[in-house]
């Protein structure tokens, strides 16, 4: 049994989410000369659940390398990606303001997917599960995007918006995992510590 992971992720939201259900973490962050956006560039053509599903295990490749050359403690390794998909099309995080009031402008009134993979490696052995969440924004103002997007919220956020964030407020319907949305599906991320032996 592990008592603790690294988790290997720079969002504040995934520690919050990891901490709610009581597992102990450590981060494992990208180090400065590693290009870690560079990981999450699209390829063309690929479908939005591939997509995040290679991202996450390209994630935790970079994770292990880091781990490895670091001379700390082994101990299991978290990474996770999230995406926003409207059919085909994903929807990542916004270039800047221009590209987030697009963004949800395309998503007002209409629903979307939100894609969330989660990736655990232990030793040799990798597990990967994926969750699928589908949300249904009211219709939104120009007025409100404008102003949420003025406030900065948008920004390092794939689909341009935090569901815990103002935005709720226009989110009518979910169908799916409420943490999933937020970058952690908490059900399948216990079930992956479970078979991973993480006491928490």
């Amino acid at each position: 049994m592990s008592e603790f992971i690294y988790l290997a992720s720079q969002s504040p939201r995934r520690r919050q989410l990891l901490e709610q259900i009581g597992v102990r973490f450590e981060l494992l962050l990208p180090r400065p000369d590693e290009d870690a956006e560079a990981l999450e560039a699209e390829r063309p053509g690929e479908l939005p659940a591939d997509y995040v599903q290679r991202v996450t295990l390209a994630k935790l490749h970079a994770a292990r390398a880091r781990l490895a050359a670091s001379g700390r403690p082994i101990a299991p390794i978290l990474c996770s990606d999230t995406t926003v998909a409207l059919g085909r099309r994903i929807f990542g995080k916004p270039a800047d303001a221009a590209d987030a009031v697009a963004t949800l402008t395309r998503l007002s009134g209409r629903a979307h997917r939100v894609i969330t993979a989660v990736a655990i490696a232990t030793g040799r052995r990798q597990r990967l599960a994926v969750n699928h969440t589908r949300v249904w924004f009211a219709p939104i103002p120009a007025a409100e995007i404008e102003r949420y997007v003025a406030a900065g919220e948008p920004f390092g956020k794939a689909g341009s918006y935090a569901v815990q964030s103002s935005i709720s407020a226009w989110v009518e319907r979910i169908d799916g995992s409420y943490s999933g949305i937020m970058g952690l599906p908490l059900f399948e991320t216990a079930q992956l510590l479970k078979q991973a032996g993480v006491r928490f």
